[in-house]
């Protein structure tokens, strides 16, 4: 008789462990090695092993397919040169070259456990076609290059980026551009690679509840912020932004952005950003009461001269008339009269021009550009994106220095004259966009024109380009559009409203670009110009301000060159403009944060 009953104990408990998901896994940490070591599995037919479970009255499990794992082998970190292989705890682990951890911690293991070697492999993977390991991987390749040690450049953006906010795409592009520019200056002075990290990380985050009622007596619920990102150079400043887009890694970049934009302005302010989710759009006039006093029942325990000194400014859904509101609450609720919270009227203490300085701003810093070219705005086929404050006052302005802007878009679409726009038709313009009507309006009056629902204005014949309405508008298939429509120069007019593969196309196709943080400072230079009065006790008029907003602009432009030829940046370079005004603005905040000491 063949010893057939020693089988089944050695057999059978393996098929019950199988279970009802119907696949076995073989954790390849726990199995065997490639050596061969250990006893060879008895040979077994699944058949005669049923029948006999049937004779005995056993109820066989029903037959499963199983999944075979692949062995893992060594030999397989030499076809990702980014991975190796180490002992982490007395296990072999399969660790990032770049980032210096292993698998697991780059993806959730849904198992709960430390996952085989397979799984690991798999997240490895995952993180390296990710844009944010391509970078890194790009930051060491170029570290080493120019002769940098690995210490320099890497954990700062891994601890920053990688490992910290992995999730906020938009923070993360911007701190991608700005480290991008500051190798040449980290190279030169490593006493900043430190200051660059404290830099990355804001110094306050703020976020709170903001209920509210409606006009119906339903509540309803949305999110603040407030973000002081940096004070070394002075109080914070920055906007408000009320828009259903808004979240933590919006506010944190345009923070970010606000910081480096203050210091290029040579203002001795410090940048912050806060907002909600709320959208004011359909909204009653006492609906955005309510919901803005609610907000600032909140805020005002964080600003203000008691408290770390802020003071909130205008943005994307806070106009004149919600400041005004935030204003108000916040007077009933300290006592204190604060006129440089932002509010926009003359007769409150502001500046002239402050709804206007963002927009002519960057006119003016577009005229500097084209200067250098040899070039003259006048006769220029232009296309604006937006139709806010700042692509209002773009298309203003070009049409004072007898340029052609021919479009303006919204979130529906994008409104083409080919006549071009002036005076007469910029008043109607805003005319619809007060009632908050749709820009088809326009072709009512003016049939020759076009309006292009869904459309975006990239692909129009054009020789200059102002993207005016929101990050990351344009993209790279809106840049190889520019491109074949003839564009020579692209200045930003939002802030971050070309996406890194939009820029690429432009460093390609040698088109001219000029960043946000620079050519959109106008609306920051104001508030210094403003300072400026408050303590002199003087109002300088319209003509006066209009002058020295155009001496500003032509300061920055001069300081973004000078910072990028001091750097090796030739002033050719389609992207001089850019790491230029980045080496400028990180400087001045990193010097002070330098001399104040790690806090």
């Amino acid at each position: 008789m063949c010893a057939f009953w020693d089988v089944p104990t050695t057999v059978i408990p393996a098929v019950r462990e199988m279970g009802a998901g119907g696949e076995e896994e073989i954790d390849l940490e726990l199995g065997p090695g490639d050596d061969g070591a250990g006893a060879a599995a008895p040979q077994f037919n699944p058949d005669t092993h049923v029948a006999l479970m049937e004779q005995h009255g056993m109820k066989p499990n029903p037959r499963k397919k199983k999944k075979v794992v692949k062995k893992w082998r060594d030999e397989w970190a030499e076809t990702y040169k980014w991975a190796y292989v180490a002992v982490h705890e007395g296990t072999p682990r399969i660790f990032c070259s770049v980032c210096k951890e292993y698998g697991r911690k780059h993806r959730r293991n849904p198992y709960g456990n430390e996952g085989s070697r397979n799984m690991q492999m798999s997240a490895l993977e995952e993180h390296n076609n990710s844009l944010l390991h391509k970078e890194a991987l790009r930051l060491q390749m170029a570290s080493k290059d120019k002769g940098l040690g690995l210490i320099d450049l890497r954990p700062v953006f891994i601890k920053a980026i990688l490992q910290r906010d992995p999730h906020e795409l938009e923070f993360i592009q911007a701190v991608q551009e700005v480290v991008h520019s500051l190798e040449p200056v980290l190279s030169k002075m490593p006493q900043f690679v430190h200051v660059l990290e404290r830099l990355l990380e804001p110094e306050r985050v703020i976020i709170f509840r903001v209920p509210w009622v409606d006009d119906k007596g339903e509540a309803h619920v949305n999110r603040g912020f407030r973000v002081q990102f940096n004070q070394a150079l002075g109080p914070y400043k920055g906007g408000l932004r009320f828009h259903p887009s808004v979240n933590l890694s919006i506010m944190k970049f345009l923070a970010f952005e606000q910081t480096l934009k203050n210091s290029l302005s040579s203002l001795n302010l410090g940048g912050a950003k806060g907002g909600s989710d709320f959208d004011p759009k359909g909204k009653s006039e006492n609906e955005i009461v309510r919901f803005c006093q609610s907000f600032m029942e909140e805020l005002y325990r964080h600003i203000g001269p008691n408290q770390a000194p802020d003071t909130p400014l205008g943005d994307i859904g806070v106009g004149p008339r919600e400041i005004g509101y935030l204003f108000g609450q916040h007077r009933r609720l300290t006592s204190q009269y604060e006129g440089m919270l932002g509010i926009k009227g003359v007769q409150w203490g502001p500046s002239n021009l402050r709804p206007e300085a963002t927009g002519y701003g960057v006119v003016f810093y577009a005229k500097e550009v084209l200067a250098d070219l040899y070039k003259d705005l006048k006769g220029l086929r232009c296309v604006v994106s937006g139709a806010g404050k700042v692509a209002m006052y773009v298309l203003e302005k070009l049409i004072t220095f007898g340029a052609v802007p021919v479009t303006i878009s919204d979130s529906r679409g994008y409104l083409l004259d080919d006549e071009g726009f002036d005076y007469g038709k910029l008043a109607l313009l805003r005319d619809i966009k007060v009632h908050n009507k749709s820009l088809r309006e326009y072709t009512k009056i003016y049939p020759r024109a076009k309006y292009n629902h869904d459309g975006k204005p990239w692909s129009v014949k054009c020789d200059v380009a102002f993207p005016c309405a929101t990050q990351n508008e344009l993209k790279h298939a809106d840049a190889m559009a520019l491109v074949n429509a003839g564009c020579q120069l692209v200045i930003e007019g939002a802030n971050m409203p070309c996406t890194v593969e939009a820029i690429e196309v432009f460093r390609k196709s040698k088109i001219v670009f000029g960043p946000g943080k620079a050519a959109n400072a106008g609306g920051v230079a104001i508030q210094g110009l403003e300072m400026l009065q408050s303590t002199n006790l003087v109002q300088w008029n319209s003509e006066d301000v209009d002058i020295k907003l155009q001496e500003i602009m032509k300061d920055i432009y001069q300081k973004s060159l000078k910072a990028a030829n001091d750097f090796g940046i030739v002033k050719g370079s389609p992207e001089v403009l850019v790491h230029g005004a980045n080496i400028a603005s990180f400087l001045q905040v990193a010097q002070a944060m330098l001399e104040q000491g790690c806090v």
